[in-house]
């Protein structure tokens, strides 16, 4: 696994040479190494990108996200045809227990409602109000605990007059975030040979990303977390940046401290387990902090 997160911000051609990525712009030529990338994120629509390129980025595992004329994430790529992948793993993913999925997806909403809790803590916001919500869950969420949390949250963290519909700086980096988690958990789901299109839950024929949207439930609140004490009118090119250095954050899973992406990924192959029936417990216990580690490495370029 890559180590840096490479942000294109402005007119370049994107090109491949001899095992890196070849940066043009007005600012020079750029060579990056293929071995050193995670996710390139293309945060422009002046970038031109060779077929080439696209093809080793793909045979690397290396995750490309492209945004709109907003900034906006509006797509990622997903390789085609992953190693591992097989007919015997569509057919176990397609027949992965109704029930089994039904206490896991309990699990997700659960762990979900805990971290926020934890963040309107940390903002030292009464949070009495879901606790009381958590009480009521019920097996599958029958009666959507998970949105009556999430409108009490938003509320509470932002102000009541806070609407998660609203065209702000604030839900634009929200949704930024969200985006670069997603891209995070599904490249995950691919690695290991599975399909991000049949969820557990979310049942969208239009959604490519419906495993990938259920398992990501817990981390949104991490992306709340650092956002919450930002005080902007603009969703600037540095809040953009903090967001995909999120990735880098130091947390802690299942009291196992580690960067966020490696959590992510032991995450995925720990739910893949459960589901499989290969592993009867299933725990996922997230604590995290504000604080980027020194050591995130994020290109921008």
């Amino acid at each position: 696994m890559g180590f840096r997160n490479v942000i294109i911000t402005q007119h370049s051609k994107l090109s491949y040479s001899n095992n890196a990525m070849i940066v043009q712009n007005k600012d020079g030529i750029n060579q990056i190494p293929l071995v050193d990338m995670d996710i390139l994120l293309i945060s422009t629509t002046q970038a031109v990108i060779t077929s080439a390129l696209v093809g080793k980025l793909a045979e690397s595992g290396i995750k490309v996200i492209f945004t709109d004329n907003k900034n906006e994430p509006v797509t990622e790529t997903v390789n085609y045809y992953p190693n591992n992948r097989s007919l015997g793993t569509y057919l176990q993913q397609y027949e992965w227990n109704d029930h089994v999925k039904e206490i896991l997806w309990t699990k997700i909403v659960r762990s979900k409602i805990i971290n926020q809790i934890k963040v309107l803590k940390n903002y030292q916001i009464d949070c009495q109000d879901l606790k009381n919500e958590l009480d009521k869950l019920e097996i599958n969420d029958m009666t959507n605990r998970e949105a009556v949390v999430a409108r009490k949250y938003f509320e509470k963290l932002f102000g009541n007059k806070y609407s998660r519909k609203d065209f702000t700086p604030m839900n634009a980096a929200l949704n930024y975030g969200y985006s670069i988690l997603l891209s995070a958990v599904n490249k995950e789901i691919v690695s290991a040979g599975y399909v991000t299109y049949l969820g557990i839950h979310h049942q969208s024929q239009e959604n490519m990303f419906n495993f990938g949207s259920d398992l990501m439930e817990p981390f949104r609140p991490v992306v709340d977390y650092w956002l919450a004490d930002k005080n902007f009118l603009d969703f600037t090119s540095d809040i953009k940046y903090g967001l995909v250095d999120l990735l880098n954050l130091e947390i802690k899973y299942n009291k196992k401290q580690m960067l966020l992406k490696n959590a992510i990924a032991k995450y995925v192959r720990d739910v893949i387990e459960y589901l499989n029936q290969e592993t009867v417990e299933f725990d996922m216990e997230v604590e995290f902090t504000n604080e980027v580690p020194n050591n995130a490495i994020n290109d921008n370029v």
